[in-house]
């Protein structure tokens, strides 16, 4: 498990070897320019005043197998828009998320409400074919990627009118994210390498990152109490994966994030 986040890595550039293949990077560009833009509906989204809720979408993980044996993809997304939640994320990695593409375009073609492709992004292709899926964001993630690849697909996500949620687990990859321009910063509680979860790591790094970039705090949130410990540090928004999918009634759940029952 320790290097299972350099081993999707490997195996999104297998896949994408062959995808170029089919279709060609030229014209991936070409299908995702032909898309009108979305105009950062994802950032601006994060904007709005108060704690912001980007709620996911996801059938399993490395870490605790299959999620979610019934997944019906579309009734959680459209489930997940009426309860109120700012934005949708969708696992596009096939593998070890079993996740798909054809979720995402789905998805958002389904809801008003703004889609991140989340996957492990190593190829500049994946961002085209993301805006083509109708996405309005794609994740970046610094430890897969070196400062100079990173601020490429910033530019590329600028071109595209897409936002670029950039993922840091620590200050290094912090520093990093903002000297490439990044203006949506995910702090990661979650190692990626082994999969411990800390939920205070964000909290770390909330200072550091400042009023230099919106901050997401991702993993680990499961009760209101973590929402009021976010929202006095000043985070602007929280990812919610596994405990989101694992709910029942996930309206309920997520207006008592909220603090409304």
């Amino acid at each position: 498990m320790a290097d299972i986040l350099e081993q999707i890595a490997e195996h999104n550039q297998q896949i994408y070897l062959d995808r170029k293949l089919d279709v060609s990077l030229t014209k991936m560009m070409d299908m995702a320019y032909a898309v009108p833009g979305t105009d950062f509906a994802f950032e601006n989204k994060l904007k709005e005043e108060g704690m912001s809720f980007i709620c996911e979408c996801k059938k399993a993980s490395p870490s605790k197998g299959v999620i979610a044996e019934d997944f019906p993809y579309l009734d959680i997304a459209r489930s997940y828009e009426t309860a109120g939640a700012s934005c949708i994320s969708v696992l596009t990695e096939p593998k070890w998320f079993m996740g798909s593409l054809d979720y995402l375009e789905e998805i958002a073609s389904e809801v008003t409400i703004p889609v991140l492709r989340k996957d492990f992004t190593i190829d500049e292709y994946m961002i085209y074919e993301a805006r083509a899926r109708k996405a309005s964001a794609v994740l970046l993630i610094c430890s897969i990627l070196d400062s100079q690849t990173l601020g490429k697909y910033i530019r590329i996500c600028d071109e595209l009118g897409l936002s670029a949620l950039v993922e840091a687990h620590d200050k290094n990859e912090c520093d990093m994210a903002l000297g490439e321009g990044a203006r949506v910063i995910g702090v990661n509680n979650r190692n990626l390498r082994d999969f411990t979860v800390d939920p205070t790591n964000c909290l770390r790094l909330r200072d550091y990152v400042g009023d230099k970039a919106l901050f997401v705090a991702e993993s680990g949130v499961k009760r209101r109490e973590d929402i009021i410990e976010l929202e006095r540090a000043g985070v602007d928004a929280v990812l919610i994966g596994e405990s989101m999918m694992r709910a029942e009634d996930k309206t309920e759940f997520l207006n008592n994030l909220k603090g409304l029952v």
